[in-house]
Order: C-alpha cells, then structure tokens, then sequence
C-alpha cells in the first residue's frame, strides 16, 4: 500500500468536529474542515440538522430535508438576484473598466443569467435547448470520440510513466467534450479551465479581493471571446442536433413551445455556465475517484476483479455505472447548494421563515446514515444509490448523463490500463467548501 495514501484524508475527532460544527461560518471556514468536512457534516445532522448560521441562514444536512426543498420549486427560489448582489454588485467592480453594458458588474450579470440560478422561465426555455442536444442518441454518439481521447491521455502518460492526475487526465476530458459541444477550435482551448476555476472559485461563501477580481476579469475575457464565437457560428451554423452552440443560436424549434430564443446575453452567459458546469464538476469526480482508490486499496482489487469477471462490453459498464455512482456519493464533486424561501414554510416540521436562504449540503445528505448502509464507507458495489451529487427536481444537473460517460469511460480505462498506478507525492486539494476536488496529484504507473 502506498503510504500517502493515509494522509489524503486527515482524520478529525469527534471533539474537534463538535467545536468546529457549533461555531460553524462558511465565510471563515478553518483548513482541517476543508481537508475533511464529514465528521463535521455528521455531528451537524444528529445535532443541528436546521444550523442557523452567524448570517441569519440555515445549514441543513439531512438527505430528507435536501430532497423536500429541491422538491419544492414554486417556494425555494433558486434565482439569486438578492444574495449576490451585495456580493459581486459593488464598487469598483460595477463601474468601468468592469460594467457590463448594463451597468452591472461581470460576475453579478453572468450568475444571474445562467441556468443554474434562475427560475421559470429563464431556466425553462434554457434547459429545452440544451437537453435538446444532449439526447441519449447525442452522448450515444460521443462515446467513441471520448474512448480515442482518454486513450489518446493514457498513451501519453505511458510514455512519461506517469504525470498528474488533474493536470494529464481529469481536467483534460472535460475541456475537450465542452469544447466540442460548443464547437471551440482546438488551437483555443487553453484559457477555458483558467477561466472555468476562476469564475466558479467566486462562488466561495468568502473571496479575496483578487480572487474576486480574477473572477471578474474571467468572465469579461471569455464573454469577449465568445462574441467572435458566436458571430462566426452565425455565419456557420453546425448541427443543432449535435452543436449546443448552434441550437442555442437558433432558439426554439418551429412548433416548440415555452418564450421566445434567448436574447444575446442570455445566450452568451449559458455558454459561461455550460463550460463551467460541465468542467469542475467531472474534473472532481474523475480525480476524486482515482483518489479514493488510493485510499480504499480493497475496493480498487475489487474494482478490477469486477471488471476482468465481466462477460462483455455492457457488463463492464453496469460495473462502472455503480461505481461512479459510489464515487458520486463518497466524494460529491459539488458540495453545495443554496435556495430562498420565498414565503413562510415548513420543512418536515421545521418552520422557516419568508427570505430564509438555506445551504443544502450536498456532501452530508450524501452520507446520511438514514438512507445509506455504513455511509462512511466507499463501496463500489452499492446498489439503489439514491445520491443528490447532481441535485434533484426540476434543476437537476441537465448533463448528467454526459457526466456518467465521462466517468465511466475515464475511470475504468485508466485503472485497467495502469492497475498499479500509485501517487508519488500527497495530492494537493482545492481548499475551497463548495467544490471539492484535487488541483494536483502526481502519480507513477508502476
């Protein structure tokens, strides 16, 4: 066994997780929570499943209480105009050189527009036009060119007997399935992931003024970028079939219903979001998973016997679908998310108050003991994974059945390529609360 492997992630005592749960601030969030949040999210739901926060919110961690408010569209709000206007609204970042032409700053105009954080019928009229390309034919589609891709990665790391984890493999195949949707050319790929972790890193309950400038300066660049994109798009269309960027040019079908094609900073924003959503998010769950086989060195024996065991190709897929699934739940690539109330409810039984804004913590539901059998334990052959890694109801991450593939195919590649692969250095985390991830971790193949 390879001995970094016990220091990827650091235990915390139940007394440090008790002192750490009851003055708990997102804005000021110690490290060894960062490095290990769980025992801290499981002394919050035997304790203080409904946590009212130092800012007047509520923290909730139970599976139950996640699934009754993404249920519950018309009363929690996922529009974010209130919250993140004081957070990104302000000068100097509304004023030039960083206004938009609305007079707003970039970050506020950008989150406000994209699909994540709206309601009906923003939200609506945007998710018709993407899922529309990402059709269980479409992805059908995709998964040739996704198998030459990691093998093309895994050629190369061969080569170097080894590389990074992050860097050589996990954030490689995202940016170049995005790119692809959107038809970015090749030769102009190289900013996404940069502007991808920039503008998401805004997203943290806390900035520094530079990581909120960067943000800023992100989405500024890549609106520019996109501009040239989309005119030359207009003058070329693609497949809409197959081309997320032309289908969301041309708007909705003839005969289709729902509001009219999306006005050009709607459409410019999505395109934002479609890069960051699909980027992060698949990058953690590919890194964090070839991670936790490092920890759970069982489970990846039992991974590859699996595998070698499996009659055909569809057998190995049944496999891998459990266990990127397992890996979804274990380690939830997105640990966050937040909703308003918008009048006065009750949320099995708690009451909660018109404006409330709640945090659902993803990553605790994930392992609530309530609904999984020993949580804390990764287990590749878990059946009925009702996990919420890509949330639930009516805003349910629209690409996730692209984000299986990815998994699958990343994933049971690279480990029967290099079964033996093992870390050369301790994996060094993203530190922030509502991503959890990996920015490196070296690797050998022997």
């Amino acid at each position: 066994m390879n001995t970094l492997a016990a220091h990827i992630t650091p235990p915390l005592s139940a007394d440090r997780a008790q002192t750490i749960a009851h003055s708990l601030d997102l804005r000021a969030l110690p490290r060894d929570f960062l490095d290990n949040p769980y025992p801290v999210y499981a002394a919050l739901r035997e304790a203080e499943p409904f946590k009212r926060m130092p800012d007047g919110s509520f923290f909730l961690t139970r599976h139950a209480d996640l699934v009754a408010v993404y249920r519950d569209a018309k009363v929690f709000s996922s529009d974010k105009q209130v919250e993140f206007g004081p957070k990104y609204n302000h000068a100097p970042f509304n004023q030039p050189p960083f206004a938009t032409a609305s007079g707003v700053s970039p970050l506020f105009e950008h989150h406000t527009h994209s699909l994540v954080f709206n309601d009906p019928p923003l939200h609506t009229r945007v998710r018709r036009l993407i899922m529309g390309a990402l059709t269980r034919r479409a992805i059908e589609a995709m998964e040739p060119g996704l198998v030459l891709l990691v093998d093309s990665l895994l050629d190369k790391i061969e080569a170097h007997g080894g590389g990074d984890l992050i860097e050589h493999f996990a954030s490689a195949i995202p940016v170049e399935i995005i790119g692809n949707l959107l038809g970015v050319p090749h030769a102009e790929r190289e900013p996404l992931r940069g502007w991808s972790l920039a503008i998401l890193g805004a997203l943290e309950p806390a900035l520094t003024p530079e990581q909120e400038a960067l943000g800023h300066r992100s989405v500024t660049e890549f609106l520019a970028y996109l501009r040239a994109l989309v005119a030359d798009r207009r003058l070329h269309p693609g497949d809409p079939e197959h081309d997320v960027l032309t289908r969301l040019i041309q708007g909705e079908k003839e005969g289709d219903t729902g509001g009219d094609a999306l006005s050009e900073v709607e459409l410019l924003q999505n395109c934002v979001f479609l890069l960051n959503a699909g980027h992060e998010t698949t990058t953690n769950l590919i890194g964090n998973a070839l991670i936790s086989l490092q920890e759970w060195p069982e489970q990846r024996l039992q991974l590859l016997a699996d595998l070698s065991q499996a009659s055909d190709e569809q057998a190995q897929a049944s496999v891998l679908g459990l266990a990127v699934d397992e890996f979804l739940r274990f380690e939830s690539s997105n640990q966050l998310s937040n909703r308003r109330a918008l009048q006065a409810t009750q949320v099995n039984g708690f009451d909660l108050p018109a404006g409330a804004l709640v945090t659902l913590c993803i990553g605790a539901a994930n392992r609530d003991p309530a609904v999984y059998a020993n949580p804390e334990k990764l287990d590749l052959r878990r059946t009925g994974n009702k996990h919420l890694a890509f949330g639930f109801g009516v805003h349910q991450c629209a690409g996730l059945s692209l984000a299986r593939l990815e998994g699958r195919i990343a994933i049971g590649r690279f480990v029967q390529r290099f079964p033996n692969y093992q870390l050369t250095q301790a994996p060094v985390r993203g530190g922030r609360a509502r991503f959890r991830g990996f920015l490196h971790a070296p690797f050998s193949i022997e």
